[in-house]
């Protein structure tokens, strides 16, 4: 097809190809506008049929909730103790005629009003029941005969019958002397109205309101129902629509015709002139479309120019591309393959950017990253490339060969300068990097590996404290095979529960006495030993294992704490834990299955758990609160301690970490930090806890400054269920002394 059109294109003059090209485009413009009118037609449409079909259900509504009101106000007068009186009594032909035939008359314009004895004999209608011969009041009387026995039949029914929850009332629509008419009945039980049931003599009051003009005027009012009407069996003229009224048996007992809105139709009729307009419109663009086509070739070329720059550039920053970092990338992998000096690439991802961006706003977050582009690009020379991958990560391609105090110096440069503090929009902003480095040599195998070792690069940075960089070399390669072995050994102790939980006692200030204990996972792995937290946490977190891990924790806690009904027990809960739409959910499954009390559970969250998704977290948390579970703070003083969390988000307790605790000895700010924390938090109506508390001089110093409960080796290491069980048993055995204090550096 490609060919052929290049033939012609060389066959034809160039004016016949540009005259064709307006014709074609004059037809297809032609055929849009009959398709836009068709499809406006038919939406005009189906508009005037849901208008019509509205119209046709807010008649049968009103209808509907005529007879109920004709009903309710027919009980209003019938369904008292003073009807059950002078009707089921000795009836009184008078109170009936004053109390209730004058009064729905009067006041609800009802036409008939009768009452049938238990014989179903008719012993009052209104109007004068004097003026009525013995042939009507038969003929009425066969009438309303099923309405009355419906009527009776519900009263006896035990909760009422189908479609009428309420017994011994019922409304319906029926003819009534040749008219359609609304009719209502209400039985008159005896006093106690469980004994009425099966009651065969039971008087009805009934009432007959006919469908008249009047009526129809006022649901026309209400309704905007032009010219609604009553009609015979003729249709009606015009596009008037009819409206047959049936009974419950399919009967129809009138017919109704009005004249429906049609506002599709109006909207069409009224856009006419403009589409008349719009075609003429056109016609006129259609000649200025061959001078415009003149001038097109030029600004196409200027487009696609700016286009290409646009598709191989980032738009925030400026910088290049991951498109244009990867061709020149190949460029710089091929030229060093075939004899030129190596290169490197820096993998540079910036540390907490997300947290920038979720609680000052993408707005300071998108100005972050271009003063990060400015920055890193006054660091390299002129010949390197600075690109952004997209997100917070960038990467540099340095050509000519460097030692590994080179890299390492130059990384450091672009490190200082990212971490150098910003002003954006009055914001005071310190953020951290991570780089990963590749050495570009003749042994690379291509750009997919080039990125791959300087992902594990960064992760190695990441790992070992952010804010440095790393150099790929060989072990890495084995410490990712490590990694995936270490995950696949963790997937199976978690499915086989080969994880164990150890507790740490909280004590009180005094230290004497056990207040909780915080729940700490172990892996005693079979072939390497104990398996530290800082180690396969972060893998379980990577991987998504954290969360069967959590909740296998929980559920442990939970039931061993049952053995220890004065204590509080602690959990921790990883962010990608809490931030699961049913977390919740499972932490009630677990409260249920192990039958512990909520009001002894403390979760505790770190404020990354709270960073993004603030409103989801902060329900979360609510419902959490309202099942009884404590929410704790935990390492407060680490993040960005923002007050707006503690004002938010329910917390019950800080936890101050235990970074601040180890220094309180000998740096006075940490001190300082720790008494404010603790004003704070008492300040604020929380209980606050020191974590890390290992010598007799940090305990004296944090029980006066006012902390409420304590943890760390000094009041215990981390044990067993049956352990804490033993320390409870004994709490003498348990006491603070003088060598206490040693225990931290036991191990």
């Amino acid at each position: 097809m490609t060919w052929a059109w290049k033939r012609a294109a060389r066959l034809l003059p160039i004016k016949d190809l540009r005259r064709g090209a307006i014709i074609a485009a004059g037809l297809l413009v032609a055929v849009a506008v009959v398709c836009a009118r068709l499809a406006v037609l038919n939406a005009a449409y189906r508009i005037d049929e849901a208008s019509l079909e509205r119209e046709r259900q807010l008649f049968a509504d009103a209808l509907a909730s005529r007879s109920e009101r004709v009903l309710r106000e027919l009980e209003s007068v019938s369904a008292t103790e003073s009807a059950r009186r002078h009707i089921r009594g000795n009836f009184d032909p008078e109170w009936a005629n004053a109390s209730i035939g004058l009064r729905l008359q009067s006041f609800f314009h009802h036409d008939f009003v009768l009452i049938a004895d238990g014989t179903g004999r008719i012993i009052y209608a209104s109007p004068d029941m004097r003026g009525f011969d013995a042939d009507w009041l038969a003929s009425i009387r066969s009438e309303l005969k099923d309405l009355i026995e419906s009527v009776r039949a519900s009263a006896g029914a035990e909760g009422g019958t189908p479609g009428n929850s309420r017994p011994g009332r019922l409304a319906r629509l029926q003819t009534f002397q040749g008219g359609a008419a609304m009719v209502a009945a209400v039985a008159v039980p005896a006093r106690d109205q469980g004994s009425s049931a099966g009651d065969p003599g039971m008087p009805v009051v009934a009432s007959v309101k006919f469908i008249g003009d009047a009526m129809l005027r006022d649901l026309a009012s209400i309704l905007q129902l032009r010219n609604l009407r009553r009609i015979n069996a003729t249709p009606p003229a015009g596009d008037d629509y009819p409206f047959d009224l049936t009974d419950t048996r399919g009967h129809v007992l009138a017919r109704f015709a009005w004249t429906p809105a049609k506002p599709g139709t109006e909207f069409v009729h009224r856009t006419l002139p403009f589409t008349s307009v719009v075609l003429a419109g056109l016609a006129v663009l259609a000649l200025l479309v061959a001078t415009y086509m003149r001038h097109t070739a030029a600004t196409i070329a200027r487009t696609e120019t700016r286009l290409r720059h646009l598709a191989r550039h980032d738009p925030l920053s400026g910088l290049p591309n991951r498109i244009l970092f990867g061709e020149r990338l190949e460029a710089v992998i091929e030229k060093v393959r075939h004899g030129g000096t190596t290169a490197a690439v820096f993998y540079i991802d910036l540390d907490h950017f997300k947290d920038v961006n979720d609680t000052l706003g993408h707005p300071i977050g998108d100005e972050l990253i271009r003063s990060v582009a400015q920055r890193l690009a006054r660091t390299v020379r002129d010949e390197d490339l600075v690109s952004r991958l997209g997100g917070d990560e960038f990467a540099v391609i340095i050509p000519g060969g460097f030692d590994h105090g080179a890299l390492q110096a130059m990384a450091a440069r672009m490190i200082a300068a990212i971490c150098s503090p910003y002003s954006i929009i009055g914001q005071s902003i310190v953020i951290g990097a991570s780089v990963g480095i590749v050495i570009i040599n003749a042994q690379v195998a291509g750009a997919p590996d080039v990125m791959r070792h300087a992902d594990m690069a960064l992760y190695r940075a990441k790992n070992e404290g952010r804010n440095r960089a790393c150099i790929y070399d060989g072990a890495m390669d084995a410490d990712l095979v490590k990694r995936k072995q270490l995950e696949h050994e963790l997937r199976l102790a978690i499915e086989t529960d080969a994880l164990h939980v150890a507790y740490q006692p909280v004590v009180n200030t005094s230290g004497e006495k056990i207040i909780g204990v915080e729940a700490l996972c172990r892996w005693i792995h079979p072939q390497r030993g104990e398996i530290p937290p800082s180690e396969f946490i972060p893998i379980a977190e990577h991987s998504g294992l954290i969360l069967a891990l959590g909740e296998q924790v929980l559920r442990r806690a939970c039931l061993d704490g049952k053995a220890w009904p004065e204590l509080t027990v602690a959990v921790n809960v990883s962010a990608l834990q809490f931030r699961r739409a049913d977390f919740v959910e499972i932490v009630e499954r677990v409260l249920s299955s192990s039958d512990f009390d909520p009001t002894r559970l403390e979760l505790e969250v770190t404020e990354s758990t709270v960073l993004g998704n603030a409103d989801s977290v902060e329900l979360a948390m609510f419902r959490l609160k309202a099942l009884g579970v404590r929410l704790a703070l935990d390492d407060f003083g680490t993040g960005y301690s923002s007050l707006l969390y503690l004002r938010r988000f329910p917390f019950d307790k800080l936890k101050i970490d235990s970074s601040f605790v180890r220094s309180i000895e000998r740096a006075a700010d940490a001190a300082a930090i720790v008494h404010a924390v603790v004003s704070l938090g008492r300040g604020l109506g929380m209980k606050v806890t020191a974590e890390g508390v290992e010598t007799a001089e940090q305990h004296l110093f944090l029980r006066a400054a006012g902390v409420h409960s304590m943890q760390g080796y000094r009041f215990g290491r981390p044990s067993s269920a049956a352990e804490i069980t033993r320390r409870l048993a004994e709490p003498k055995s348990s006491r603070v002394g003088d060598g206490t204090a040693g225990l931290a550096l036991a191990g």
